[in-house]
């Protein structure tokens, strides 16, 4: 039996959309290496590269909930194309200035016009599909991003022993190409918007949604929610590296090979995996993710060499595979119709609030109180995650 057949009720368009995905994040590598750009290439100092880079987390930040509101308006499609045009002609721009002010200029707006395209994208996603099938698209749509971030910075680590600048031309190059795609792709994606909008009535009919979503008591509760567990995985671009170099005086580039092992679990086993659970309510799916990924986190507390980290490593990728494309799926399944971008939008804003926090709260913990204190400081988190997460369906209003 083939695991991953349960992928074919998927629609055409959300196969387009995954693969222009594909094409753009194959390209992936500008960002990654923006600092090294600035400070090898630039001579600038690191504390002015730092600053290009928090900028561009600002920018992501201050985005997610405006853009999120355009897709409603203009509609999720036609801003993807804009945005990911856009963000090409930036990138292939940017290495032709060298003054500072002009690059932090540059790098704001490139963030805001490339993280325009992640609400807009999840909202499309959400139309496309019926809701028993929203976990099979968003598992897709992430499986076409970690194919292709496996590729990006990794192709960027080459090329940049032929020049920096190239690395921001080809980045640009494959954004541009993925707009082009869905330019020149005819498009007849039908919308469910109306359908679940007279689906989504209150049964008892006595409420309707708030015009404005910051006063959805299930949003709120549900991103406060969520946030302890994300925290919790950004540790692995954060405090994770600095501990196993520092305190276990592993290799630098054990991490990487860490990173890869995460990176072939989701590849292999994300799509089956959440095929196979499609059925389980969203409480079951979202309180054993963040239940997972704080056990494996705090398993490292006891690591002592690469197999050990290895295996923690495993443990907390099963929990982000079920947990991601699971709050994905239940935020559109709360989301109005009619505001989906703009739901989707402050749910990517939580995304970035929760790095932000996460990677300083983790190195800060790591540096001040040790290793094991920051540990198992991340399995209290994912459980207090998981049992506030038990309580939230799409359904019933807490």
């Amino acid at each position: 039996m083939n695991p991953w057949r349960g992928l074919g009720v998927l629609p055409r368009e959300v196969w387009i959309l995954s693969f222009a995905v594909l094409i753009n994040r194959s390209g992936t590598m500008a960002r990654p290496f923006l600092v090294l750009y600035l400070t090898k290439a630039l001579g600038y100092s690191a504390e002015q590269a730092g600053l290009a880079l928090t900028l561009y987390g600002v920018g992501a930040l201050i985005t997610a909930p405006v853009s999120g509101k355009l897709s409603d308006v203009i509609g999720p499609i036609r801003l993807i194309k804009l945005s990911l045009i856009f963000t090409g002609l930036i990138l292939l721009f940017f290495p032709l200035t060298k003054s500072f002010f002009l690059i932090l200029a540059i790098t704001l707006s490139w963030a805001i016009v490339s993280e325009a395209f992640r609400p807009a994208s999840l909202a499309l996603i959400a139309d496309l599909v019926l809701p028993e099938h929203r976990k099979a698209a968003f598992v897709l749509y992430r499986l076409a991003i970690n194919l292709g971030m496996s590729i990006g910075p990794a192709a960027g680590g080459y090329l940049l022993l032929i020049s920096y600048p190239i690395i921001f031309w080809v980045d640009g190059l494959t954004s541009l190409a993925a707009g082009l795609m869905l330019i020149f792709i005819p498009w007849h994606g039908a919308s469910h918007k109306h359908s679940e909008a007279i689906a989504s009535l209150p049964i008892d009919g006595t409420t309707t949604p708030p015009q404005n979503p910051l006063r959805d008591k299930r949003l709120l509760y549900f991103l406060v929610a969520a946030i302890p567990a994300m925290m919790i995985v950004f540790q692995g671009e954060s405090s994770m590296p600095l501990f196993l170099v520092r305190d276990l005086h592993l290799e630098e580039h054990v991490y990487g090979i860490l990173f890869t092992v995460n990176t072939v679990l989701i590849i292999m086993i994300e799509v089956p995996l959440n095929l196979a659970m499609s059925k389980w309510p969203h409480r079951s799916l979202l309180a054993l993710g963040a239940l997972l990924v704080g056990i494996g986190f705090a398993a490292m507390a006891w690591a002592s060499g690469f197999w050990s980290v290895a295996l923690t490593v495993v443990i907390w990728t099963f929990g982000e595979m079920i947990f991601f494309p699971g709050t994905a799926a239940y935020m559109a399944d709360i989301a109005p119709p009619e505001r989906r971008g703009e739901y989707m939008g402050l749910f990517q804003m939580t995304f970035s609030l929760a790095f932000a926090l996460g990677a300083w709260l983790g190195v800060a913990l790591l540096d001040q109180f040790g290793a094991s204190t920051l540990w198992i400081g991340t399995f209290f988190a994912g459980a207090l995650s998981a049992a506030m997460l038990w309580r939230v369906d799409a359904k019933t209003s807490l």
